[in-house]
């Protein structure tokens, strides 16, 4: 969550719509907006640790659960989500998705039969799996490598089961002006807790 926080902190164009967010009679316990631009104003006029209590208690969390294990881009897909709703209707409106938002089209073709579906699709952060990987553009690479696979599927005249050879490959139209990488840095299991995958990064 800190480093969360810190990225969006340190991104001056949303930093400054987010102190531009309306929050004149929003409840202090409740409201997410005032919380952000508390843990803001203190990162910008603090020479102390800023405390973010009051931030995880907007959101619902209880004391335990800011110590509990969470996701940290469903974290942030959360937190955009409650910005980008409080800026409607104000001047910074549409300032998430100017900044974060690219799109990316994947490309599902059959190899032996001639049929191909297309989807375009927004994104606000990519995920790359480092392990084993040597930089970030090998991990590019791979997100948008050719991903063969095969498809069951029943067609019905005759009814019979059907493989197919499909193909996949993801294409990115457009970068945002701000892309926003998650490193999927560590890895858990039961036998282990927390294995760092790769401090390279």
């Amino acid at each position: 969550m800190n480093s969360v926080l810190q990225t969006l902190y340190f991104t001056s164009q949303l930093r400054k719509a987010v102190y531009k967010m309306p929050t004149e009679g929003d409840d202090v316990n409740k409201s997410v907006a005032l919380a952000l631009q508390r843990v803001f104003y203190e990162l910008q006029t603090s020479d102390c640790a800023v405390a973010t209590k009051k931030l995880t208690k907007s959101f619902g969390w209880e004391a335990l659960d800011s110590f509990m294990q969470h996701d940290v881009q469903e974290f942030c897909r959360v937190l955009l989500d409650h910005m980008e709703n409080k800026m409607k209707g104000t001047c910074v409106e549409g300032t998430i998705p100017k900044l974060l938002e690219g799109k990316v089209c994947s490309y599902i073709s059959c190899m032996n039969v001639d049929y191909e579906s297309k989807r375009s699709e927004s994104f606000f952060d990519i995920q790359l799996n480092i392990k084993r990987k040597k930089g970030l553009l090998s991990n590019l690479l791979k997100t948008t490598s050719l991903l063969k696979f095969w498809r069951e599927t029943i067609n019905t005249m005759p009814a019979v089961m059907v493989s197919k050879m499909l193909k996949r490959e993801p294409k990115f139209q457009k970068f945002p002006p701000v892309l926003y990488l998650q490193l999927m840095r560590f890895q858990y299991s039961a036998l282990i807790p927390l294995l760092l995958l790769s401090s390279g990064f």
